[in-house]
């Protein structure tokens, strides 16, 4: 897995533009990290809509499942990638054609594609790759505390 280096400035700028979020391969299983990354987005007033053909239909964080990204009508800002790096490039292929100003593709921790981040570059949409937006977030907007823990407990006794 490579590591990508991106700015502290950049994920931030990311995450503050960010508004509709479309998450790909999210979990109904609230022990799932799709489910625990999506819902966590929606807390933070990410308007997060869910991307699931096996739960098309049902009700998830206020939103109807999306079997797919073509089904979504309204503009979307980020697509976060909970699939394997080789079901991506036609994830990210629908994404181009779907959402003519997107300007994030998020592929999520162990998630990487090279071909299609440059084919999703190239038309001039960010990529992120092997990350989480929600460790990220926590991290840049100082919800994490000792040892990466976002407890909300800070002890006084170190």
């Amino acid at each position: 897995m490579a590591m990508f280096d991106y700015s502290d400035d950049h994920l931030k700028r990311i995450l503050k533009r960010t508004k509709v979020i479309a998450v790909v391969g999210v979990s109904m299983n609230p022990v799932r990290p799709s489910y625990y990354v999506a819902r966590y987005l929606a807390l933070k007033g990410y308007r997060v809509i869910p991307v699931n053909p096996g739960h098309a239909g049902q009700r998830l964080f206020g939103e109807t499942v999306r079997a797919g990204l073509s089904e979504i009508s309204e503009p979307v800002d980020m697509v976060d990638i909970f699939r394997r790096s080789e079901a991506v490039p036609p994830i990210v292929e629908e994404a181009l054609e779907a959402f003519p100003g997107l300007k994030t593709i998020w592929m999520q921790i162990g998630i990487e594609h090279a071909e299609a981040a440059a084919r999703a570059e190239a038309r001039g949409v960010d990529v992120i790759q092997n990350r989480c937006p929600k460790i990220e977030y926590q991290r840049l907007f100082g919800e994490l505390r000792m040892g990466g823990f976002a407890t909300g407990i800070i002890s006084s006794k170190l």
